[in-house]
């Protein structure tokens, strides 16, 4: 019982701030369900007796949310699979290779990492105007790939060298080139690696704005679903049930996918341990 006693204002703390993180996701939702009328009282309705759909409706059938959903997609996707691929090849040559400025290397890495990304919006914008490379799904997918690469590299170091090099050592020694031998021993252990990275990478890139609404200025049907959110309007003003209904259903691709991956990377990393 003491010890209960003393965990309780802990557990109380956790519970607000749980509470404080949830409720406006909860209200966001709750917006998207209900009637224009409830949402529109003076006082506000935490438990609203009806419910309706019409505000997911108004914000499906708005002017190009499909367009900019899939412009959303293509960019994160392109984003995400480019980060891999060559943070793959980094991190391997940073955790498993010996070469001259490798230290150098970690740590400029490790500075990109840090640095915010605010102070890159003027640069990125000057250099994309003068290359000619404004208004394009390409230049949004490069800058978001730059954006997510130095996280993803040090994220799968740090999986390579949790990973024992003798694994690869032995398959060699079976006759496996250094290739196969990663390929067959270490890439499978590294799965649980990839999957965190990727999902970093998606959640980044899925919710990013402010480049998107820098670099894309003339092009309005390459948009992405964050900078068409901001404008969601209609000619009485902002239509709160739809804007709603359009955040919840661009949030929740996010969602799904966090749930998914959070039980393969467990999987993966009970896995690789019983393997190694």
């Amino acid at each position: 019982m003491s010890g209960m006693l003393r965990r309780l204002p802990l557990n109380a703390g956790a519970l607000v701030v749980f509470v404080l993180c949830v409720f406006p996701v909860y209200w966001m939702v709750l917006t998207a369900f209900k009637p224009t009328s409830a949402i529109q009282a003076e006082s506000p309705v935490f438990l609203p007796t009806s419910l309706t759909l019409e505000h997911f409706s108004a914000a499906v059938d708005a002017d190009g949310f499909w367009s900019f959903w899939r412009n959303s997609l293509l960019v994160t996707a392109g984003c995400v699979l480019l980060a891999l691929a060559v943070a793959l090849g980094s991190a391997f040559a940073v955790a498993r290779l010996r070469w001259k400025g490798r230290r150098g290397f970690v740590l400029m890495v490790f500075i990109a990492q840090v640095a915010p990304w605010e102070a890159l919006l003027i640069p990125m914008y000057v250099i994309a105007r003068d290359t000619d490379m404004l208004d394009r799904l390409a230049t949004l997918t490069l800058v978001y790939f730059m954006i997510t690469l130095p996280f993803t590299i040090v994220t799968l170091r740090s999986f390579l060298t949790a990973i024992p090099k003798e694994l690869e050592e032995a398959a060699q020694v079976d006759g496996c080139t250094r290739a196969a031998a990663f390929r067959r021993v270490t890439f499978p252990l590294l799965a649980p690696g990839l999957l965190a990275t990727s999902l970093f990478g998606f959640i980044t890139a899925w919710n990013e704005f402010a480049f998107a609404n820098m670099l894309i200025i003339k092009n309005q049907d390459d948009r992405t679903l964050p900078v068409w959110l901001s404008s969601f309007s209609n000619v009485f003003g902002t239509d709160w049930g739809a804007t709603m209904a359009a955040s919840t259903l661009f949030a929740l691709p996010v969602l799904v996918l966090f749930l998914v991956l959070q039980r393969r990377v467990a999987t993966g990393l009970a896995g690789g341990a019983v393997k190694g």
